[in-house]
C-alpha cells in the first residue's frame, strides 16, 4: 500500500474538519497561481474592468499569461489575494469536505441506492466531491484500484475535469460580470446572454485550460493530501489509546 495505511477506525468529525482544512490550504498554496492566470484569461477582451492587462498586455495561454505578469508586475502578482482564499478554505473547506462523508453517511444510511439522487447533487451542488466519490467508488468496486494513493490521484483527476466541464461557463461568467465596468450589465444573465451574442458559445469557455490545470491540480493535491492526513491523524489517536 502507498502512503499511510487505512485504519480500521473509522476517521472522526474532527479528524475530517481539521484533515480537509490543511489539505486545502496546501492545494490552494501550490495551485494558486494558475487560478490567477485563468481569471486574467477569462476576462481578456472586455473594454473595461478593474482588472485591465497592465500596459495592455495580451495574454496568450497559461505560460504566456504567466511569464507576461511576472515580466509586468513582478512574481508576487500571481499570488494576489492569497490570504483571503487560505482563510476561505479554512472557514469552508473545512466544512463542505470535511463533513461531506459524515453527512452522506446520515442520508445514505439503510439505503444501497441512492447513485440517482448523489449524481444529481454532483451536477447541482457539489460536482467536486461527489464525482471524486463517485469515481473512487466504481474503481474500487470493480477492483481495479485498490484503496490507497494511486486510487485517490485518478479520482482526483477525473473529479477535477468534470468539475472544470460544468462549472467553466458559470465561472467565466462570474469573473466578467464581478470585473464589468458599474453598468455594463445590468444582471449575470445578461452578461451571459451578451456573451452568446457577441463572442459565441466557445466564450464560456475562456481560459478551460488553466481552469482544468488548477482544478486538476488542486483537486489532486488536496485529496491525495486529505486521505493522507485522515490516515495519520487517526493512527496518532489509535497509536495513543492502545495501552501499553
Amino acid at each position: 500500500m502507498v502512503g499511510f495505511k487505512a485504519t480500521d477506525i473509522p476517521p472522526t468529525a474532527t479528524v475530517k474538519f481539521l484533515g480537509a482544512g490543511t489539505a486545502a490550504c496546501i492545494a490552494d498554496l501550490i495551485t494558486f497561481p494558475l487560478d490567477t492566470a485563468k481569471v486574467r484569461l477569462q476576462i481578456q477582451g472586455e473594454s473595461q474592468g478593474p482588472v485591465r492587462a497592465t500596459a495592455g498586455a495580451q495574454y496568450r495561454g497559461v505560460l504566456g499569461t504567466i511569464l507576461t505578469m511576472v515580466r509586468t508586475e513582478g512574481p508576487r502578482s500571481l499570488y494576489n489575494g492569497l490570504v483571503a482564499g487560505l482563510q476561505r478554505q479554512m472557514s469552508f473547506a473545512s466544512v463542505r469536505i470535511g463533513l461531506y462523508d459524515s453527512v452522506k453517511q446520515f442520508y445514505t444510511k439503510g439505503s444501497e441506492r441512492t447513485s440517482p439522487n448523489v449524481a444529481r447533487n454532483a451536477i447541482v451542488n457539489c460536482a467536486e466531491l461527489v464525482t471524486y466519490d463517485l469515481i473512487k467508488d466504481a474503481l474500487l468496486k470493480a477492483n481495479l484500484m485498490t484503496d490507497d494513493l494511486p486510487c485517490h490521484f485518478t479520482s482526483a483527476f477525473g473529479a477535477g475535469f468534470c468539475t472544470t466541464v460544468i462549472a467553466s461557463p458559470v465561472d467565466v461568467v462570474k469573473t466578467r460580470y464581478m470585473n464589468s465596468a458599474l453598468g455594463q450589465y445590468s444582471s449575470a444573465g445578461h452578461c451571459a446572454l451578451t456573451m452568446l451574442q457577441k463572442e459565441g458559445p466557445r466564450a464560456f469557455y475562456k481560459g478551460f485550460m488553466p481552469s482544468f490545470l488548477r482544478l486538476g491540480s488542486w483537486n489532486v493535491v488536496m485529496f491525495v493530501t486529505y486521505e493522507q492526513l485522515k490516515r495519520a491523524l487517526m493512527a496518532a489517536c489509535t497509536s495513543r489509546e492502545a495501552p501499553f
